[in-house]
């Protein structure tokens, strides 16, 4: 798996809102030291949840009006989507482990329904 999907203000509500799996959208920024440090842990959580969960990422400084549509003010943040609704917002670097916490309730708050 190569990098997440980048995903634009014309195609998140496709790539994202319209999904039938539940997304993880990235914003994260170039010149963010953080958003770089956890890129590869989110490739590598992108291998692991294949098939259950979707990874896209938004450029925060070419898409700034889609970053201030979902109110990002921090990066990294990162957003779940599942049938177009925001069911989990995680602001900041995390280790993997946490992050695999966080997505492991999401898809289980999904499954509740």
């Amino acid at each position: 798996m190569a990098a997440p999907l980048a995903v634009t203000a014309g195609t998140f509500d496709q790539e994202v809102l319209r999904s039938p799996l539940p997304v993880v959208v990235d914003f994260w920024a170039d010149w963010c030291v953080p958003c770089r440090m956890v890129a590869p842990v989110l490739e590598e959580l992108a291998r692991t949840y294949e098939g259950r969960l979707r990874f896209v990422s938004v450029d925060t400084e070419a898409e700034q009006d889609l970053a201030a549509r979902y109110g990002v003010v921090s990066i990294p943040t990162l957003y779940v989507f599942h049938q177009g609704e925001l069911v989990r917002t995680l602001v900041g670097a995390r280790e993997k482990r946490a992050y695999a916490a966080e997505l492991d309730s999401a898809l289980e708050d999904v499954a509740a329904g």
